[in-house]
């Protein structure tokens, strides 16, 4: 699982006439990730499309273009056999008729709606003003002007202007008409020159001799009337719909097929008589490959497996070429002659080798089945693992949801996300579905924490609520004063397991490093990181300067094993032999990386980076602490050296605040609810600290996904694959397509 599937690099050389054929072979076999033709072999050229490509695809735009009109959804269709090309030309002409004629008529109906709605807004000033149209125009001796303006200004303004001898201005809201008289006879436009530097909007008289009342009723009458035959034409679209959806979903799909079916050799080599494709397939698949085009074509074809790709990781990704020299599948007296002849022209034309395709790199098939398959989700978000390289998906799988339960750590947190991932693994497909798995486990880890922390129940130790005096192992999370030993072991934790999962990715760099290179290069490039890494960190946890070196680094053993196991540090020889180790680590670096020598220091930097799988598990478990100390109150027990209690209950209250070995840390907002005299206020209490409640650890849920996600993958992405990762390969995309909507016959 470490590795992709191992992927042979594979030649169908035969003769045009059965090019047909051996692409329909290739195809419903859908193994064969076609590399493209490079030109670079003289007597060869790209090939091109089969006839009748055009017209496929001047079909599938038509069906693309009838489905985003009628909105079809691809739950729209059940699978059924494919139509032949009279029947679906037939049907698609009928159906394109009927759709463009309604959608034209939509489009025509839906201007008209908005015609008439302008046409409203525009009259609604004028309603406003509530002076008949007529009136407004029509004038040879005076001037009328209709805009939205204040009226101190424009009558300040008129009453200014020596052009104007006398002036009306009428009010109606925010509009105002204006009827001036110049004082030359024949001038005009003398309200607007007047009027120029005042803040105003003219509007445009409509041209209608009615109330603008009666004129905006007419229009809504009209708008109501286009509107109503608007719904008939979407219920009727709703209704081809309905008849057409399943045809077009399966139109598109097998129209699709046809159409890469006859674009296939864009991607061969040809000559006039000849064709060469090229590809990967995976090994284990190549045999059935061979067959099917064998069975296909029989010898009129040839398929030779080039060479196997191997796991080097220095760019030189094949082993020795399987084919003639290998006891492979040459060209025969026997075989057919165009076959032959096919086979010569491409021998002449790469010297006897192959025609070379584009780029050699392998594309990558991931290998994790089972539980670790959705984390390959994870991992191509970083980047597609190259062909040479480690596929992390399965380290993932094992440390990403262990590090999201250990940080969030609660039985009930856990619950809803494996819920919420329950949902999405059930209802969706693709990623979304992959994502519910990966939140499942994320999920269950963070219930097997939450009974590991004290069976914590958003934020609660729910153990305190069985009957008789349980006494959890773990204590909490480190939140309370008799629990801080805790926080401060599960520090050393988070920096043990940083140390372990540095060490997993600088092995991993290691081996690729030795296999790219040999193992002196593997020593100084990888060897060297894990002596400095191993040794600082085994002196840090010696007993040499131990007082210098906090306690909690040699107690978190006793703590973590409940006192089974004690851990007083290693020995002094132990801690000298660990600086030694981490010398000779410098060493080894500055010899083989010099430039490297500057981040010596990361070893021990990138593990303190673990620190924050305790840091985020401090956080969140101190938000939900605050939720429910706001809502339920809240006391230390023995005088402020116990543990946390939240309160719930007014009676509880009563008896924290007369005792005296208790501290009451909040009273709580639903204490105030006391159930021998409930009153408003108590009602508003108990419903505002319910709604605390659940709001406030709805909001710690969220943060969770954002905090404690956000963190687990930075620890992968950043501190264990900049170790030994790129990414960066090539997806596998085999020739061929999974049907949904038809059946092939």
């Amino acid at each position: 699982m470490l590795r992709p599937e191992r992927m042979s690099r594979v030649s169908v050389t035969g003769s045009k006439r059965v090019i047909d054929d051996v692409i329909e072979a290739a195809y419903s076999h859908h193994s064969l990730h076609v590399t493209d033709y490079d030109e670079r072999y003289e007597g060869f050229e790209p090939g091109t499309s089969l006839d009748g490509a055009e017209t496929l695809n001047e079909r599938l735009v038509t069906v693309r273009s009838l489905e985003s009109i009628l909105d079809v959804d691809e739950d729209d269709a059940e699978v059924a056999p494919p139509l032949d090309d009279d029947e679906l030309e037939a049907e698609l002409d009928r159906v394109r008729e009927r759709v463009n004629d309604l959608n034209d008529r939509r489009d025509e109906l839906q201007n008209a709606v908005r015609d008439r709605q302008e046409e409203i807004d525009r009259m609604e000033p004028f309603a406003e003003l509530g002076i008949d149209l007529e009136y407004l125009r029509g004038y040879d001796s005076v001037e009328v002007v209709v805009g939205e303006a204040k009226p101190g200004p424009v009558e300040a303004a008129l009453g200014d202007a020596e052009a104007i001898d006398a002036f009306d201005v009428f009010v109606g809201g925010d509009v105002l008409a204006i009827v001036a008289k110049p004082t030359a006879s024949d001038a005009e436009g003398v309200v607007q020159d007047a009027l120029v530097g005042v803040d105003i909007a003219l509007l445009d008289v409509p041209d209608a001799d009615t109330s603008p009342d009666e004129y905006v009723a007419e229009l809504e009458a009209e708008r109501a009337d286009l509107r109503d035959e608007l719904d008939a034409v979407e219920t009727e679209l709703e209704s081809v719909k309905a008849e057409a959806a399943g045809f077009l979903l399966r139109a598109e799909e097998q129209l699709t097929i046809e159409a890469e079916k006859k674009e296939a050799p864009l991607s061969f080599a040809t000559t006039e008589n000849a064709f060469v494709a090229e590809g990967w397939v995976p090994t284990e698949a190549f045999p059935d490959f061979e067959a099917a085009i064998a069975d296909a074509v029989g010898d009129h074809a040839e398929v030779e497996e080039l060479e196997r790709a191997s796991f080097t990781p220095d760019g030189d990704h094949y082993t020795e070429a399987v084919g003639d020299e290998a006891g492979g599948t040459g060209a025969s007296a026997t075989d057919e002659p165009a076959t032959v002849n096919a086979t010569a022209e491409r021998e002449a034309a790469t010297d006897g080798g192959h025609a070379g395709h584009g780029t050699d790199d392998p594309p990558v098939v991931q290998d994790n089945g089972g539980a670790a398959g959705p984390f390959e989700l994870l991992v191509q978000a970083f980047g597609r693992p190259k062909y040479s390289e480690f596929d992390p998906t399965l380290l993932v799988f094992l440390t990403f949801p262990a590090m999201f339960g250990f940080m969030i750590g609660d039985v009930g947190y856990g619950v809803l996300y494996a819920a919420i991932g329950a949902f999405m693994y059930t209802k969706f497909d693709g990623a979304f579905r992959e994502l519910g798995s990966v939140a499942m486990w994320a999920g269950a880890f963070t219930i097997l924490f939450g009974i590991y922390y004290g069976i914590d129940l958003f934020g609660y130790h729910a153990y305190q609520l069985l009957p008789g005096h349980i006494h959890w192992p773990v204590e909490g999370k480190g939140l309370s004063p008799a629990d801080l030993d805790w926080g401060l072991s599960f520090l050393v934790v988070s920096v043990v397991f940083g140390i372990v999962h540095l060490n997993i990715g600088h092995v991993l760099s290691f081996v690729s490093t030795s296999r790219r290179h040999d193992l002196k290069h593997a020593v100084y490039e990888a060897g060297s990181w894990l002596l400095i890494l191993n040794g600082a960190w085994i002196w840090i946890f010696s007993r040499m300067f131990p007082n210098s070196k906090p306690d909690f680094l040699f107690e978190a053993v006793s703590v973590l094993t409940f006192g089974a196991v004690s851990f007083d540090g290693f020995p002094v020889a132990v801690g000298i032999a660990g600086g030694v180790a981490a010398v000779l680590g410098l060493v080894l670096l500055g010899i083989g990386e010099p430039p490297e020598l500057a981040e010596f220091l990361s070893p021990i930097v990138n593990v303190i980076s673990y620190a924050r799988l305790m840091a985020v598990l401090l956080a969140k478990g101190g938000m939900a602490l605050a939720v429910n100390l706001l809502a339920f109150g809240a006391y230390i027990d023995e005088g402020g050296e116990g543990s946390f209690h939240f309160i719930f209950t007014n009676e509880h209250l009563d008896h924290v605040q007369e005792t005296a070995s208790e501290e009451l840390v909040f009273a709580g907002i639903t204490t105030a609810f006391d159930p021998a005299s409930i009153g408003a206020v108590g009602v508003v209490a108990l419903v505002g600290g319910i709604v605390v409640a659940v709001v406030g650890h709805v909001v710690v849920l969220l943060l969770g996904v954002t905090s404690a996600g956000i963190q687990a993958v930075r620890l992968e992405y950043v501190e264990f694959f900049g170790n030994f990762y790129e990414g960066g390969g090539r997806e596998y995309l085999p020739l061929g397509r999974d049907r949904k909507y038809t059946r092939e016959d």
